[in-house]
């Protein structure tokens, strides 16, 4: 990884952390979800670069190593979406491809909708585009859902306060690489989920761990819960929620999120193309909440037979 570029940009008034790597005319920008930064990037950006295409992966605001923002309890998706634009600008880059993972598929769309001439194409893993509003599919699900439980002002800090940011992390990724729902009991909170013996999956290693751990020591999670969790009934005022740009939606078959009440038959019935009418989805019989990086080889194909197939 040592050929990735880690760049320190101030716009908006915070200091900004991106990672670059790749020379190529085509810009792709990486779009990470929680509770990844730039690093779950690290295998796409290689091969895009290789391929000659240039990546960018920035760690939002309050991430990684970018500025903690002054208040941020305050930050919001629209926050992300300037933040986005203005380092764009930035770096003198017009127009990219957005790929993005778990809920930064919400910034990519909403980056789609409002600057479309910016925008050749979407991938997405793990989450299609879905009507910014109030997420449907919490009111089925019992109390201890971990993202009702997570919405919480203070409950996940509690939570979380128990332990160092390396075991936070491991929690959450072994939790989210399983197929069930994170469901708490009522006398259990969410971390208490993964015994201390639970093996992490084995294509994530103890020294990525260790990376993330040193990344979110830093940043804590303060920023992250606001958004997405807390951010999920922002309003935005679009008019026209279709998105008229080229996408793809890699899902994993063993995403715990096809669990989520409606939302397999939301993405297998078509309903997701009504917004995004140029939508392929590619189905991944193995794959997690992390296929990119479970299955990078697989992933990094995909990525790069759509640009090719879209510049």
């Amino acid at each position: 990884m040592e050929q990735i570029q880690h760049n320190f940009i101030t716009v908006r008034g915070l200091k900004f952390h991106v990672a670059e790597l790749g020379t190529g005319s085509t810009v792709v920008l990486f779009l990470h979800g929680f509770p990844e930064i730039w690093y779950s990037w690290r295998h796409q950006m290689l091969a895009m670069a290789s391929a000659g295409f240039r990546a960018i992966a920035p760690d939002y605001r309050g991430y990684g190593l970018s500025d903690i923002p002054p208040e941020p309890e305050k930050t919001t998706f629209a926050d992300i979406d300037a933040d986005l634009v203005a380092i764009l600008d930035h770096l003198g880059v017009d127009k990219v491809f957005l790929v993005a993972k778990d809920f930064g598929a919400r910034p990519a769309y909403l980056f789609a909708l409002f600057h479309p001439h910016r925008v050749s194409g979407v991938i997405t893993m793990g989450v299609p585009h879905v009507l910014p509003a109030p997420p449907k599919y919490e009111q089925p699900l019992p109390e201890g859902f971990y993202m009702s439980r997570w919405k919480e002002p203070g409950r996940a800090e509690a939570d979380f306060g128990r332990f160092d940011a390396k075991t936070v992390v491991r929690n959450i990724y072994i939790l989210f690489s399983r197929s069930e729902i994170p469901i708490a009991a009522e006398n259990q909170e969410v971390m208490d989920l993964v015994d201390a013996s639970t093996p992490l999956p084995p294509w994530f290693t103890e020294e990525d761990l260790a990376t993330y751990g040193a990344l979110y020591e830093k940043s804590g999670f303060k920023t992250a819960l606001k958004v997405p969790y807390r951010s999920f009934d922002e309003e935005f005022g679009i008019t026209d929620p279709i998105v008229k740009v080229p996408a793809l939606l890699i899902m994993g078959c063993k995403d715990y999120v096809f669990k989520f009440p409606g939302m397999e038959e939301y993405i297998k019935l078509g309903k997701a193309k009504e917004l995004v009418p140029d939508l392929d989805i590619i189905y991944l019989p193995e794959g997690t909440h992390f296929v990119q990086e479970q299955s990078l080889e697989l992933v990094n194909e995909l990525i790069l037979d759509f640009l090719k197939s879209h510049i």
